[in-house]
Parts: C-alpha cells; structure tokens; sequence
C-alpha cells in the first residue's frame, strides 16, 4: 500500500492513524534516507498513542528510548550500530515485540534480527512530499493494512 503525504502534517496525519491500529506487541519497521521522516513519523505515532511530541527524540545515541502512553513504546535507532553482537548487548531479542510497540528506525541494517512478522515502512522524499510504503510481514500486518487502508479511504 502506497500512501503520498504532501506535508509534514500529513505524515503526522498518517502516524496517529498507525497509532490507532496498534496492538500491544506489535513491531513497525521504519526505514528510507537520512531526513526521509523516519523520526517525524515515529513522534506522530507516539502522540497518538498519549505521548507528548516533545518527549519524543530521535534515539540515535542513546539507541533505544521509551515513552510510556497508552502502551509502552520502544523505539530504537540502528543507524550506529555495526555488528549483530551489539544488538544482543542492547537486549534487542527482549524488548522487540513484547507488550507494547515497537518502532525500529534502521531496521533493514539487521534483516536477519527481525521478527518473523512486522510491519515494513518505507519512507521516500519525493518533490511533492513523501511516499510511504506499508508492507506487511505476515497474516497479522496483513489485516492491519487493510484496516489502514479502509481509514485512509474513510478519510480518517
């Protein structure tokens, strides 16, 4: 499914509405060039599930940050990290896809860490804005897209 966001407030349009589909263990891929919108996207997601905008940064030093609101979020930057040893020293098997949501920035760089199902987004910047990309890993995401699909057709 292939989402064009034309504006910053439309990408947040379409986080709180991924918002509203999540469920407790669900994991969000996010991935696209440095600047595509990984971390606006995120933040969005977030405020839509009761976290205030400003509690949400970019957790690309600090690697992983949780914010607590309607569930607990994990939201983790891959972008620094080299080797799959380093994912096991951050306790990443523990945290992605336990209660609450996940959200992986940089996700591809560990393909083979994934879980068996998740939700891929793919961020591009276009001229006119973003495209992005749901792809659903597995039966789960599946249903989830067509959910988001059926919102963003509604209008919601």
């Amino acid at each position: 499914m292939n989402i064009k966001c034309k504006s910053q407030t439309e990408t947040e349009e379409l986080g709180r509405l991924l918002a509203r589909c999540a469920a407790a263990g669900d994991v969000y891929c996010l991935s696209g060039d440095l600047g595509a919108g990984k971390t606006c996207l995120a933040k969005a997601i977030a405020e839509g599930l009761g976290v205030a905008p400003d509690k949400v940064t970019s957790p690309t030093f600090s690697i992983m940050n949780v914010y607590q609101g309607a569930m607990e979020i994990r939201h983790f930057d891959l972008y620094r990290l080299r080797s799959p040893e380093e994912l096991e020293d951050i306790g990443f098997e523990e945290y992605v896809g336990a209660d609450g949501l996940t959200l992986l920035e940089w996700g591809e760089l560990f393909a083979d860490y994934l879980p068996d199902e998740y939700l891929h987004i793919e961020i591009e910047k276009i001229p006119e804005g973003r495209v992005i990309t749901l792809t659903p890993c597995g039966k789960h995401y599946e249903e989830l897209v067509k959910k988001v699909q059926e919102l963003v057709n509604a209008g919601n």
